[in-house]
């Protein structure tokens, strides 16, 4: 599956073709609550600087997946993993493993924005600041440098005192994706990004996942399979935990291989 294959800078669209070097390899990885397995020997390759959508219905293991690729489920008592999950070369659920760096490398933007109760410029310096820079200098640039990757320093630059939670919908969810990218991350996760946001506003976070596919590697959860098909490079198909097919996006969507993805991305279940 890995070529030598590049990306070129200014490839914005969908790919039509694979091609790519595998930034996150599942292989025969489970996810348990205890003892229910959630995600069931799951193997799939994601490629580095594409966006994977993952697509299924509610309970199909998509967000349990997602998370567990920077270890969210750790949070949730009698959450454990068996098989392997493997990022730079290691699994991630290795005993040598620092979670504090996997989460620094690899950072999430949740379903419902989630700004800290501070100003705009605190927000976005929070993970910069943890991981120990304190030059004002330094951190103004990233902040700016942040804002503008999430398209959004042109509307906040003239109040970035001003407290975050006074933000539109849209505005508060690019900025918790410019927060994500302040730690300069090199996997950006996203859980339903645009689920509680408006056409408007969905459409800019859409523009925006356009944007910013060359620069790193983004993984989305969606509900919405239209979604899933303009945003996407590569599309996963989980059902019941199982991962039932996976592929270019647009060949996945005008000619899946499995009929099960047939039926469900035609409505008839789900």
């Amino acid at each position: 599956m890995n070529t030598t294959t590049e990306k070129k800078e200014n490839d914005s669209k969908p790919k039509t073709t694979w091609d790519g070097e595998t930034h996150i390899a599942a292989k025969d990885f489970s996810v348990y609550y205890r003892e229910n397995e959630a995600v069931k020997k799951i193997s799939i390759d994601i490629l580095a600087k594409y966006v994977t959508a993952i697509i299924g219905p509610s309970g199909c293991g998509k967000s349990t997946f997602l998370r567990a690729i920077n270890r969210m489920n750790d949070l949730i008592p009698g959450c454990h993993t068996k098989g392997n999950l493997i990022f730079d070369g290691h699994n991630i659920y290795g005993s040598k493993i620092d979670v504090v760096n996997l989460r620094q490398r690899v950072g999430m933007v949740f379903q419902k924005p989630n700004p800290f109760p501070k100003s705009i410029f605190d927000n976005i310096a929070y993970g910069p600041r943890l991981h120990g820079i304190t030059n004002k200098a330094e951190l103004e640039e990233l902040v700016e440098n942040s804002l503008k990757k999430a398209a959004l320093w042109d509307e906040v630059k003239d109040r970035l005192s001003k407290n975050a939670l006074g933000l539109s919908g849209g505005q508060q969810q690019r900025l918790c994706i410019a927060r994500a990218l302040a730690i300069k991350p090199e996997i950006l996760l996203m859980d339903e990004p645009t689920s509680a946001l408006d056409p408007k506003a969905t459409a800019k976070i859409e523009d925006l996942i356009g944007e910013l596919r060359t620069k790193f590697t983004i993984i989305i959860v969606t509900h919405n399979m239209q979604q899933a098909s303009r945003v996407s490079d590569y599309t996963a198909f989980f059902y019941e935990g199982i991962l039932i097919e996976y592929g270019i996006t647009n060949t996945l969507f005008t000619n899946p291989a499995k009929k099960q993805t047939e039926d469900y991305i035609t409505g008839r279940f789900g």
